[in-house]
């Protein structure tokens, strides 16, 4: 069984979200959606300073299985990026909601967490 961890919120496209505080949020994927690709070889992470919207492309990763996108699952400013996944991918496989993690982002304004699945929501659609 994939862990979900109860304290983060969830998209469709098996992004992860975990609130820091304030506007800003840390984002991965979860271990459902690395579980899914196999080993992760590399990762294109999205760029610092750049805008992501909702939905949107933001990056991508590629396993040994196929090549899957990451798409935002918030509209915002990238703050931050996890660098150490350019030498160590499989960090993600690993610890998928720890040292796996991708990026960090802050929201634009009225951006609600809650609009996002819970992590019972989540399970629901990965049964």
């Amino acid at each position: 069984m994939n862990s979900v961890p109860e304290n983060l919120f969830y998209t469709k496209e098996h992004e992860w979200v975990e609130s820091l505080g304030g506007d800003r949020y840390r984002i991965g994927i979860t271990d459902y959606a690395q579980s899914a690709l196999g080993d992760i070889v590399y990762i294109q992470l999205p760029k610092i300073e750049s805008s992501v919207t909702a939905g949107a492309v933001c990056g991508e990763v590629e396993s040994t299985k196929s090549v899957s996108e990451i798409y935002a699952p918030i509209t915002g400013k990238v703050l931050l990026v996890n660098q150490s996944l350019d030498k160590n991918p499989e960090a993600i496989n690993t610890d998928a909601y720890g040292i796996g993690w991708i990026a960090e982002i802050q929201s634009e304004a009225g951006f609600d967490v809650k609009s996002l699945m819970s992590a019972k929501e989540y399970l629901e659609i990965t049964a």
